[in-house]
């Protein structure tokens, strides 16, 4: 009996999972954000560098292998063209269409939150709609038939990926300006007359934007993956402009020739994804702590 009771405690234990310490989490966290200054610093440095040319095809110096020549230190691509500027060349356009996207999820979801959440009633009714109807929407077919009447471009994706990646942002600041309306704070200046305007600016947002820039640097992974697969589709930046998912595409063909084509690009997005994932986790940590009651 003692030894069945033993074994339905080990059980129940086993599935248990063991969590970082907080020395552990920093020190993921201090690496990870040191490895996306790291790479955004490099691409930045490869700009400046006078050979930086992303471009200009050289037939005559094609498929090089990396570190064989000091004028393409990462090798080069079947046309000859330099892969460390065209991998920087397309961490640049990957990184800046990420920030755009990014910021339309939080300027729309925030404000769409704090209104439903400020309001309720019918705005809220019509915004949880609103959602609903954007949870709904596959963003990867709306792309695809958008791009099939419009081509493929940017602004495209930024639109499509934007006005369909906004409802964390907006559940978040719904939920938080919905516990915030009632509190002394909120009320006091109402009754006083002030507009619900200067109230949300001066009152409730404060409250609100830590935790939408928590969401915010924990989706840049997810937002840097989803765009290198679209543009590995074909639905983004279209050649010869550098992406770095346009660049696995481009290199796939190849690949038993000059894997380095593949390799380079691939691992750029492996390692600023995963620092964004291992820096996001100190925010995260921080979000789950009990929260200091607002006076």
């Amino acid at each position: 009996m003692t030894d069945t009771v033993a074994m339905a405690q080990v059980g129940t234990a086993a599935p248990r999972r063991r969590r970082l310490s907080a020395p552990q989490g920093r020190w993921l966290s201090t690496c990870g954000g040191l490895i996306v200054v790291l790479v955004i610093l490099a691409i930045i440095a490869v700009h400046l560098w006078p050979g930086f040319d992303a471009f200009t095809q050289d037939l005559a110096h094609a498929r090089l292998g990396p570190f064989v020549d000091p004028k393409h230190p990462l090798g080069t691509d079947v046309v000859g063209r330099d892969l460390l500027s065209r991998v920087a060349a397309g961490g640049q356009t990957t990184l800046l269409i990420t920030a755009a996207i990014v910021l339309v999820n939080f300027v729309v979801g925030t404000v769409l939150g704090l209104l439903a959440g400020f309001f309720g009633g019918w705005a809220d009714n019509v915004i949880a709609l609103v959602t609903d109807v954007s949870l709904a929407l596959p963003a990867v077919l709306l792309l695809i038939a958008l791009s099939a009447i419009f081509g493929p471009s940017a602004l495209l994706m930024i639109l499509v990926l934007g006005f369909t990646h906004w409802m964390s942002f907006a559940r978040l600041a719904r939920a938080t300006a919905l516990s915030l309306r009632s509190r002394d704070f909120v009320m006091a200046p109402r009754m006083l007359g002030a507009s619900s305007a200067r109230i949300i600016r001066t009152h409730i947002l404060p409250h609100v934007l830590p935790q939408m820039f928590i969401v915010a640097v924990t989706s840049i992974g997810s937002v840097i993956l989803l765009q290198a697969g679209l543009d590995y589709l074909g639905l983004g930046i279209q050649p010869p402009d550098p992406t770095w998912g346009g660049l696995v595409l481009e290199g796939q063909k190849y690949m038993r020739l000059s894997p380095w084509q593949v390799i380079l690009p691939g691992l750029a997005i492996f390692l600023v994804v995963g620092g964004t994932t291992f820096f996001s986790q100190r925010f995260t940590a921080e979000s789950t702590q009990p929260l200091r009651k607002v006076r």
